[in-house]
């Protein structure tokens, strides 16, 4: 007779539909199930969710997470002189986090004091990339696509100025 094979527990699927699960990377599973999803929405609205003045003088650099996804610790990395102003807006920014997500995401924030912030970096060497940017664009033949791109360029160059 023929042996038959349990297909429940067996790990490649030959026919039909596979898990959800089974189809993530692995890294992006651990991530996940550690705040991850949180983290990059915190980062992603940062400004928004805690205005200007606060955006300017820190930003996020890591979160920890419960295993129920809330009660977390948040570290921001806080630029040099701006330690008390951000020290007495901690319940703030926890309050402004937690409304955005409409639950308690974050209990506590944890500062950590940097020199300058990572990103200005970034800005300095951005007349560089335009320079290169507008060398690309004079090669491409395509007047609709060159006009585009350029108006994609401004628009990230304001938004970064």
């Amino acid at each position: 007779m023929h042996d038959k094979k349990d297909n429940s527990k067996s790990h490649s699927f030959t026919q039909g539909l596979r898990p959800f699960a089974k189809s993530l990377p692995h890294g992006l599973k651990k991530l996940l199930k550690r705040g991850g999803y949180n983290f990059s929405n915190i980062v992603d609205n940062w400004v928004k969710m805690v205005g200007k003045d606060i955006s300017n003088a820190c930003y996020p650099n890591t979160i920890k997470m419960s295993k129920e996804m809330n009660n977390g610790t948040l570290v921001l990395n806080v630029i040099h002189g701006n330690e008390l102003e951000i020290e007495y807006s901690k319940q703030e920014i926890i309050d402004k986090i937690n409304a955005f997500f409409g639950y308690q995401c974050i209990k506590e924030v944890k500062l950590k004091i940097v020199q300058e912030r990572k990103i200005n970096n970034e800005k300095k060497t951005s007349n560089g990339v335009k320079k290169n940017f507008n060398n690309k664009l004079e090669n491409i033949n395509n007047e609709g696509l060159k006009k585009t791109l350029n108006k994609l360029i401004e628009a990230y160059n304001a938004k970064n100025n």
